[in-house]
């Protein structure tokens, strides 16, 4: 068997990874509503939320942008159809409503950054690593990451926008590494989703970790991936890294 090389270039994922929203999404819905003048429950639009995301993610992939649609324009049809499906009909009330979520949702106040994840970033520039983003995210993403103070942890920051292909599409992740001057051995991707995430790069020959969170993982996705691979939380990141490197020397 051919020696396991040691990491140089980490890729992350960005939502449920290093960053959430500080509200659920029905809440942020709700709010931006009344202040319109509309009484909608938080509770029906983060269902109705969910899905118009999702009819709209398998309508049209990536932002419509091969259909013709801009990110933005993306966006404002899910909102639309968030309120349409919560029972609001007078979809010309929307329409203020939805442009001003759009500009919330850049806002980088909306959002914050997830527990360990600071101190990971430093940790893994202290020990040389390379890092970069590859997000299924639109346009916005880079400000947010300004506003948060993260960018600066990142040589470059992908969207699947900029791409043109999102996550777990293997051309994003070779696009990523092309970037980075980093062959597939020699970098690892860090992310929430199971499909998305872990099974996009290692499709490509990455290493890979999933960020599971507290919750119980599904028995087969568990069995399907090494325990050091499985990290509870951001701060088991380092000692993995620590555990992979001791390997590639033999120890």
């Amino acid at each position: 068997m051919a020696p396991r090389l040691q990491i140089r270039l980490i890729t992350w994922d960005v939502k449920d990874t290093l960053l959430k929203l500080r509200h659920p999404v029905g809440e942020e819905y709700a709010t931006k509503a009344r202040a319109h003048g509309l009484e909608v429950e938080a509770t029906a639009l983060g269902q109705a939320f969910r899905q118009a995301y999702q009819a709209q993610s398998q309508s049209f992939p990536n932002y419509g942008l091969s259909q013709g649609l801009t990110s933005r324009q993306w966006w404002l049809d899910v909102v639309l159809q968030t309120f349409r499906l919560a029972g609001v009909r007078d979809a010309q009330a929307v329409v203020p409503i939805a442009n001003q979520l759009y500009e919330d949702f850049s806002n980088p106040c909306t959002w914050q950054v997830l527990e360990g994840a600071r101190a990971t970033l430093t940790g893994c520039r202290k020990r040389g690593l390379k890092l970069a983003v590859i997000s299924n995210f639109d346009r916005r993403l880079e400000d947010i990451l300004v506003g948060l103070g993260l960018r600066e942890h990142f040589d470059f920051v992908l969207t699947s926008e900029a791409a043109g292909w999102p996550k777990p599409d293997p051309r994003i992740f070779h696009k990523a590494l092309q970037l980075a001057h980093m062959e597939p051995a020699v970098a690892a991707h860090i992310g929430d989703s199971y499909h998305r995430d872990y099974q996009g790069a290692q499709a490509i020959g990455m290493q890979s970790f999933l960020l599971t969170g507290p919750e119980p993982l599904d028995p087969v996705v568990k069995n399907s991936i090494p325990e050091g691979h499985i990290l509870p939380s951001l701060s088991h990141l380092l000692p993995a890294l620590d555990h992979l490197k001791g390997l590639s020397q033999g120890l």
